[in-house]
């Protein structure tokens, strides 16, 4: 095995993400739920990639050095030159919840790294870093916006976005210095690039943010963190998969022949824990095209026991009457988010005592959970064979729920977020051809092309 990267992600959709970026380039690549044993390794021959999708994206900052020594030190066995730690392109993260400083900080613990490249950017996902100022499109359909005016992020019920300067923002969350190689700099001849990045390292820099506004930008940059990967040593990078599409721009892979797979089908189910605007309008033109919408009461899911039992119950049956009635069924637990079904669960989690930060993590493992329910439940009464699931977070614990191993990249969907095959110690999933996507993914008829498959 000839690995050229490992990488961890911060959530479920965001790991599929970078697995997507390395397959279409033509690199075997396989992600994991969890830091791969020997025995698991010598089912995929020929790997030159290996993912963990990970959950330090929804871990208070207290938790995430228990969650990421044992995949950095995997990763340090195997020997991968670069070891990526794979954030969400909108840089989702806060000084008290998913800190991507506490995560480069526990990276250059174990890997000491010269310094820490830090590549946000990522053109085909319609993220754009200049002058370390971070911009973003609400999924593919609407303008691009400075990520501190979002329409999602400016508003995200966890980590809120209140300023673009990623230098500013990540600086609340670790006390290394960050050095900005901005487009300027990028636009110099490659002798010239290569000073100005020893210039920045020269002025104690020890985490350096890179610009990106074009796919030139990224070669450069794949280019740049190419030649300081030493011989027999790690590189330690952090970022989006921009980090994936750089490297792999540079060292010339792609024209892939992805595996055939991801055919049309007549049915598939969707299940959602987003509250995004861009799944709202997913959502939206789904119920128009044919899907039956099922809607959660989740006051009654955050209760546990019978109550939420009872509840999951009622979906699953509605599900199934959709199914029946020729129908895909796509469950819910909010239609936007302005869904008054937000507030009432905040309500419900504060009287059972939940404290602010409990809030705004404890509905993501919750709904993960049961959504992952019933897709198992409904594979296995109906032979049903296709799934999309929505919401970062909310796929990060679905997945687990179901007891997925490992998967393989089918086929494309929409950048981010592509069908997957799952190897799972699960036999009804085994097999199964699943999404996950991120909540500001994708365009208005995402859902609709799940039925559609590979384009």
């Amino acid at each position: 095995m000839d690995l050229r990267l490992g990488f961890y992600g911060d959530d479920f959709t965001g790991s599929t993400d970078a697995l997507e970026a390395l397959s279409t380039a033509g690199l075997r690549t396989v992600l994991f739920i969890e830091p791969p044993t020997a025995e698991q390794l010598a089912r995929f021959p020929g790997l030159e990639a290996v993912g963990v999708a990970g959950r330090t994206r929804s871990l208070a900052t207290g938790d995430i050095s228990a969650e990421l020594r044992p995949v950095f030190a995997r990763f340090a066995e195997l020997g991968c030159p670069l070891v990526h730690y794979k954030t969400c392109s909108t840089f989702d993260s806060s000084p008290e919840v998913g800190s991507i400083g506490r995560a480069i900080d526990v990276g250059q613990e174990i890997f000491a790294s010269p310094f820490v490249p830090l590549v946000v950017g990522a053109p085909v996902l319609q993220r754009f870093c200049v002058f370390g100022n971070l911009f973003a499109r609400s999924g593919l359909d609407s303008e691009i916006f400075r990520l501190d005016r979002h329409p999602t992020m400016r508003q995200h019920p966890v980590t809120p976005m209140h300023e673009a300067d990623l230098r500013l923002h990540l600086g609340r969350q670790t006390e290394r210095q960050i050095g900005l190689f901005d487009v300027q700099a990028l636009a110099l001849s490659q002798r010239e690039r290569e000073v100005a990045l020893d210039a920045l390292l020269a002025e104690g820099a020890e985490i350096v943010l890179f610009d990106v506004l074009t796919d030139e930008h990224l070669q450069r940059i794949g280019q740049l963190l190419s030649t300081r990967a030493e011989p027999g040593k790690t590189l330690f990078v952090a970022g989006s998969s921009g980090i994936e599409y750089a490297l792999c721009q540079y060292w010339g892979v792609g024209n892939s022949q992805l595996p055939a797979g991801g055919a049309a089908v007549d049915h598939a189910l969707v299940v959602s824990g987003s509250c995004s605007p861009v799944t709202e309008r997913q959502i939206a033109r789904a119920l128009t095209k044919g899907f039956a919408g099922v809607a959660a009461d989740t006051a009654l899911l955050v209760q546990g026991g019978p109550v939420a039992e009872a509840e999951t119950a009622r979906l699953v049956v509605e599900s199934l009457k959709a199914l029946e009635a020729g129908k895909s069924p796509l469950v819910h637990t909010a239609l936007g988010p302005a869904d008054e079904r937000i507030g009432a669960t905040a309500a419900k989690l504060q009287a059972m005592g939940y404290d602010l930060l409990d809030l705004k993590l404890k509905s993501g493992e919750i709904f993960g959970r049961v959504l992952g329910n019933i897709v198992q439940t409904i594979f296995a009464g109906t032979g049903l064979r296709r799934a999309c699931v929505a919401g970062g977070d909310t796929s990060t614990y679905a997945a687990r729920q179901l007891r997925i191993e490992a998967l393989e990249m089918v086929g494309p969907m929409a950048p981010g977020s592509p069908l997957c095959r799952v190897s799972a110690a699960n036999g009804v999933i085994d097999g199964a051809e699943i999404t996950f996507k991120g909540g500001q993914v994708g365009r208005d008829d995402f859902f609709t092309s799940v039925l559609k498959g590979k384009p």
